[in-house]
């Protein structure tokens, strides 16, 4: 796989079209690196120029942040913009609506300001230039397929649609869970959730969402987030429904539909 840093395009006196951040769950977590490997496939085969930045990539502060740490959030925070401006970065992609939301509405004020996209919105205008097209033999023709919203994608940042159209360009039937879009029931992980064992309750929050899901037989569970991606697949797994359900990432979805 061809994965450049952006400390080599910049000895190459090149700059990328964009920047994809990896994060930290793209980068460390097993199952999240799929989801990494399937995006860096798809910028491949489109040829899309992108750059990472490797190890000058810190973690972005949501979970500090959200976790009520303010003082390392903006450490966290300045480091990262440092680099990114040091590289004139103009435009950044990311698989994680966490690090989408901090860097798109927490970095402005500290001195960061970038474009940034979801990947979500990246591959539909991929798809709208033409520059990526669906078509041929369809692994996922006629399945049901049920989206699950990122608060931080959906509720945070009113991106509903550029999800959607692309599991509807698979020819997938996409289902509705009851709640969704603006009344989307949140997975559990976001808020610094993710790392911390649930407080007391009659039932895990993962558990009721992916209940939910099942309400609506679905073949697939699709994601847009790491986190929604870990909550949704132990829900699945503490259901017994681990051959019946797959949980896949939109971009996982994309790249087995291109064969990739």
């Amino acid at each position: 796989m061809e994965v450049k840093t952006m400390a080599q395009y910049m000895a190459e006196g090149k700059q990328p079209e964009v920047l994809f951040w990896v994060g930290c769950a793209g980068s460390f977590d097993d199952r999240a690196k799929k989801i990494t490997r399937a995006f860096v496939k798809i910028l491949n085969k489109v040829g899309t120029e992108f750059a990472v930045l490797g190890t000058e990539e810190g973690c972005t502060g949501d979970p500090a942040k959200r976790a009520g740490n303010e003082f390392a959030f903006q450490m966290q925070a300045m480091m990262n913009i440092e680099v990114l401006n040091a590289y004139e970065i103009k435009t950044i992609v990311t698989t994680c609506p966490h690090c989408f939301n901090t860097l798109k509405n927490e970095y402005p004020s500290l001195g960061g300001n970038y474009e940034v996209l979801h990947h979500s919105q990246f591959l539909q205008k991929l798809i709208n230039e033409n520059k990526l097209t669906i078509e041929g033999n369809q692994p996922f023709k006629g399945k049901r397929i049920t989206f699950h919203d990122p608060c931080y994608l959906g509720r945070g940042n009113n991106i509903y649609e550029a999800p959607r159209s692309l599991i509807e360009k698979l020819d997938a039937e996409l289902v509705e869970m009851k709640r969704c879009k603006t009344r989307g029931l949140c997975c559990g992980a976001g808020g610094a959730q993710m790392f911390k064992e649930p407080e007391p309750g009659k039932k895990d929050i993962n558990i009721e969402r992916t209940e939910e899901a099942l309400e609506t037989a679905p073949q697939i569970i699709a994601t847009g987030c790491p986190f929604c991606n870990t909550m949704m697949t132990d829900g699945i797994k503490n259901k017994n429904k681990e051959t019946e359900v797959l949980v896949k990432d939109l971009a996982e979805l994309i790249a087995e539909a291109q064969d990739l």
